[in-house]
């Protein structure tokens, strides 16, 4: 099996985003990485729902390359419309059947690296206190970004944020990270 994995920065797709995937349950031969604002797959033609026509380019380019499974992750960076469009690209099935996990990270992909202090801690080599609630933070990178600072380990951010993905406790991050990445877990696990 082939899968597709689409994300917004290097942070996703340097690792996190395939130990999430995998940690959920999905098993492929091979796992594509693609940032989503490739500049050959822009939004089809038209007004409006920039991220639904954003989402049915990536199926259709992903259809047409002979994958399996398309897994794709964006921000929600403070717009509610883009869970919206992003739901209903997951159930649109009039145009491309591929087998799909989209999903929005609420309010960016850093606040999921949040959610488990103890994963933190672990990674990090330091004691991290417990972050308060990770999608309500206003900027997650910046809050990462310092966490990273205290650590003595000598880790980029990719490299950072593929050690918590697959550190971190799942079910906490699905607690902690209910409106975002509990959504996402689901579905890809329904792929499994």
């Amino acid at each position: 099996m082939r899968v597709l994995l689409v994300g917004e920065g290097p942070s996703e797709l340097g690792g996190a985003l395939e130990a999430f995937v995998k940690r959920l349950g999905l098993t492929a031969n091979e796992f594509t990485p693609e940032p989503a604002n490739r500049a050959d797959l822009h939004a089809l033609h038209g007004k409006g729902r920039g991220f639904f026509k954003r989402a049915l380019r990536w199926m259709q380019w992903a259809e047409r390359e002979g994958y399996d499974v398309l897994v794709l992750v964006i921000d929600e960076d403070g717009d509610p419309v883009r869970l919206k469009e992003i739901a209903e690209a997951q159930e649109h099935v009039k145009l491309f059947s591929i087998r799909r996990a989209l999903g929005v990270a609420i309010r960016t992909f850093d606040a999921w690296m949040l959610a488990d202090e103890v994963a933190l801690s672990k990674v990090l080599g330091c004691n991290v206190p417990r972050q308060k609630t990770p999608e309500k933070h206003k900027d997650p990178k910046s809050v990462c970004g310092e966490l990273q600072e205290m650590s003595d380990q000598l880790l980029s951010q990719t490299e950072m944020y593929a050690a918590i993905a697959g550190a971190v406790d799942l079910t906490i991050l699905q607690e902690r990270c209910s409106k975002g990445f509990a959504p996402f877990a689901q579905r890809v696990q329904a792929l499994c």
